[in-house]
């Protein structure tokens, strides 16, 4: 099925996504230095939200919005808000992501939380459990970042050891974004650097609810990716991401773009996405905040 979409067109600058980037950095400005001075455990979870708003503006950034030109889409992106991940290897992984026939597969997605059933077995007692605990909402909250970071950092140090250079490059990149972020805190910000490497882990976690059920094993490449119907602050923070069918069915779509066109197309889309569908993230909440939503295994390989 093909779903017919009328695009607003912009100009050089997408004014909307700019207009937020600059409130973006405006409250991380505001929350770490004067909320930090009245409570720096209030800064640090507002610092977390922001960060995550942060990751979700570089996510648009990927797609090619907020600014045509790809300097000064990268310029508005550089400052390594979030710590963690180095902007360059976010798009890089997150494009070949979008390679829908590969999704959930646990090596040729990226962003796959899924081991083979092979690798499953090799894992000892203690790793299968806390690898199950990963896969209920408040483990990948908890858990996730670290889990995620650690096989993300593997895996490029082992590409580096090859002699990949540009791999290399996106570190050495993001060891500079790092330098104004380090700057502001150690300088300007009452928060610790500890403060914020706490903020930081709480934007991952945050994050780590939009990506917690993106993605199921089907065996229909269409009917791997999610709609969850929410129009309140996660999808805000996640710039409406939540209408994930949708972004992997057109990437070019911006993000306030989304939901008037899903509005739109509601049940094509639900038809071609095979009805995975949720209405809120409450639903999800509820549901799977203690409950695994999936096998570590792959049910299908």
């Amino acid at each position: 099925m093909t779903l017919k979409i009328d695009k607003r067109k912009t100009g050089f600058v997408d004014r909307p996504s700019f207009f937020l980037m600059i409130c973006c950095y405006f409250a991380f400005g505001v929350v770490t230095t004067a909320m930090a001075s009245w409570s720096p455990i209030a800064a640090i979870i507002a610092a977390g939200f922001v960060i995550t708003l942060h990751s979700s503006l570089q996510h648009e950034a990927l797609h090619g919005h907020i600014v045509r030109s790809d300097f000064w889409r990268y310029v508005m992106v550089f400052p390594a808000m979030g710590l963690f991940v180095p902007y360059e290897r976010f798009r890089d992984t997150h494009l070949a992501h979008h390679e829908d026939i590969h999704l959930t597969d646990p090596y040729d997605d990226p962003e796959s939380n899924f081991l083979t059933p092979d690798d499953w077995k090799k894992q000892s007692r203690i790793m299968q459990a806390v690898l199950a605990f990963n896969n209920t909402l408040l483990g990948r909250m908890v858990l996730g970042p670290a889990i995620g970071l650690v096989r993300f950092y593997k895996g490029d140090a082992a590409l580096m050891m090859k002699g990949d250079r540009q791999i290399l490059k996106a570190y050495v990149m993001h060891g500079l974004g790092m330098m104004p972020v380090i700057w502001w805190i150690e300088v300007i910000s009452p928060l610790s650097m500890l403060g914020y490497v706490a903020a930081a882990y709480i934007g991952l976690g945050l994050l780590k609810i939009r990506t917690f059920l993106e993605h199921r094993a089907h065996e229909e490449a269409e009917g791997r990716t999610v709609i969850i119907e929410d129009r309140g602050l996660f999808a805000f923070l996640f710039l409406n991401n939540n209408f994930h069918a949708l972004h992997h069915h057109d990437p070019s779509l911006k993000w306030y773009e989304l939901p008037k066109v899903y509005l739109s197309h509601r049940d094509g889309i639900l038809e071609r996405n095979k009805g995975y569908q949720f209405t809120s993230y409450g639903e999800i909440f509820r549901k799977f905040l203690l409950k695994r939503k999936d096998p570590v295994a792959h049910p299908l390989r």
